[in-house]
């Protein structure tokens, strides 16, 4: 729970920084308060994962961070795949065909699905709550880079992948170690019930 405490306080930082430096270039105008919801969704689609794999490797949960491997390579791999497969043009008209499903929110679900699915509800629901944004972000971009079957599509691509791959965490109920000296030898044995 701290790591993911921490990494929402510095995403809250960083984007604390990013309305400050909008609101005194702008004086708060609309289109600023867009950039920093599309800033926003920039940072989070790759803290989410990068919260993912801390919060494993503190707890020491390396099988935790094996499963986070393949469930986000295979969110990459599905998602990038789809959006050459497709071939859909962005709805704000630029000449680009690769807007179904949207990478970001892809991304930003398969962080928040691996850390509710491994670590439950507490730690998931802010994830899944900041993975949301990201999915605004995509479709309220100045531009409007997605729509909402393409945020929709990339969320379903990041939960879906996390639950092929990962199971919840169980702490160890057996601890042994061994301790010896010169003079004696112990053997501790810990089972949680």
């Amino acid at each position: 729970m701290k790591a993911l405490i921490l990494i929402l306080l510095l995403v809250a930082i960083a984007n604390a920084s990013l309305c400050a430096q909008t609101i005194e270039a702008d004086d708060g105008d609309h289109e600023q308060w867009e950039f920093v919801l599309e800033e926003s969704g920039d940072i989070l689609q790759l803290a989410l994962p990068a919260s993912a794999a801390l919060i494993s490797i503190l707890k020491k949960d390396f099988e935790g961070t094996k499963k986070l491997a393949f469930s986000y390579g295979t969110t990459l791999v599905l998602t990038y795949s789809l959006k050459h497969l497709v071939h859909k043009q962005r709805p704000e008209g630029r000449n680009r065909f690769d807007s179904f499903p949207s990478g970001h929110t892809s991304s930003a679900f398969s962080g928040a699905s691996f850390i509710q699915r491994r670590y439950g509800w507490g730690y998931g629901i802010p994830a899944y709550v900041l993975a949301s944004i990201v999915g605004i972000s995509r479709m309220e971009a100045p531009d409007g880079y997605h729509d909402k079957w393409d945020v929709l599509a990339g969320a379903a691509i990041g939960i879906g992948s996390t639950y092929l791959f990962t199971k919840p965490y169980e702490e160890p109920r057996l601890e042994m170690g061994l301790s010896a000296s010169r003079d004696f030898k112990m053997l501790r044995v810990k089972y949680r019930f």
